[in-house]
């Protein structure tokens, strides 16, 4: 029985296919931040796994890459590969069902505690990846980003114009000193709802940004959400990086004012929300005025 909207019988076929068994239910799963087809996907017996499915130019992009990702590598940090296929209208990516599994919030010591073990062993595998840039290109450095055109990130109301004025020249020299660059294999979208608690250990999950890069900006922008829910400070975790904080703090401010990305409806709420604890941090970190702006006191 097919319900919950599946879009098509061949899309059905396929996923049973794949999976190698009948499905007698699906459900949508809510979330994510793009527009990609999620399901949960229960089969005869009591078994279960996930499908997500590319649906936009976008999503199937990314999940081009994920599925590339899963293709080469394996680990206790990331969920055990069903099956997989790289269609040119909907590519499939099937996983184990994580869902009765703990996802944070709320943390607590011990579970982020796992979430760092996890992230060290992860940062210390050895893979053949490619960079950083060729996943993600070069790109402008994001405070300058913010300088070219300050009115998207001074229409958040988290600083004024004397406040950016003030602070932009040491916040872009301090960014460019943090190098995206790096030997260890890392995720690139680190987030609670990326995280997962299974058996006393953390598993990640969207894993279509992984590349060779720096370690502690990967850790680094899993912080301001950390800090967001948990009330733990980036530096009780990650002292001592100021040059990290201006890197993560000007990725969200010259994001988080622009206009709405129609395959990922929810990402700018979501930028927003790191911004307010990323800003205040490179303001500790760096030692900058206070803040004046509408939405920092």
């Amino acid at each position: 029985m097919i319900n919950e909207g599946v879009p098509h019988r061949e899309l059905a076929e396929r996923i049973e296919r794949l999976a190698g068994a009948r499905v007698e239910s699906y459900r949508r799963v809510e979330g994510g931040y793009t527009v990609a087809l999620r399901l949960l996907c229960r089969t005869g017996g009591g078994g279960s796994f996930f499908a997500k499915v590319g649906t936009t130019p976008l999503t199937r992009a990314a999940l081009r890459r994920e599925i590339h990702v899963y293709e080469r590598l394996r680990g206790d940090f990331m969920p055990r590969l069903l099956a997989s296929e790289d269609d040119e209208s909907d590519p499939v990516l099937l996983i184990e069902d994580l869902s009765e599994h703990y996802w944070p919030p709320p943390w607590g010591g011990r579970q982020i505690e796992l979430t760092l073990a996890q992230l060290d062993a992860l940062h210390g595998t050895k893979a053949p990846f490619e960079t950083y840039a060729q996943v993600h290109g070069a790109g402008v450095p994001n405070w300058l980003v913010v300088a070219e055109d300050p009115a998207p990130f001074l229409s958040l109301g988290f600083a004024d114009a004397n406040w950016l004025g003030a602070t932009l020249p040491t916040l872009i020299e301090v960014e460019e000193s943090c190098p995206t660059a790096g030997e260890s294999l890392t995720h690139w979208d680190l987030r609670s709802d990326n995280i997962c608690l299974k058996d006393g250990r953390a598993v990640f999950v969207d894993w279509n940004g992984a590349c060779l890069s720096n370690p502690r900006l990967d850790l680094g922008f899993w912080l301001p959400s950390l800090a967001y829910e948990s009330g733990v400070e980036p530096e009780e975790i990650l002292p001592d990086a100021p040059e990290v904080a201006a890197r993560v703090s000007g990725y969200f401010a010259s994001r988080a004012g622009l206009p709405g990305i129609g395959d990922a409806p929810r990402v700018r709420a979501v930028q927003r929300r790191q911004l307010e604890t990323a800003l205040p941090w490179a303001v500790r970190a760096l030692g900058l005025p206070p803040l004046a702006g509408k939405r920092m006191v």
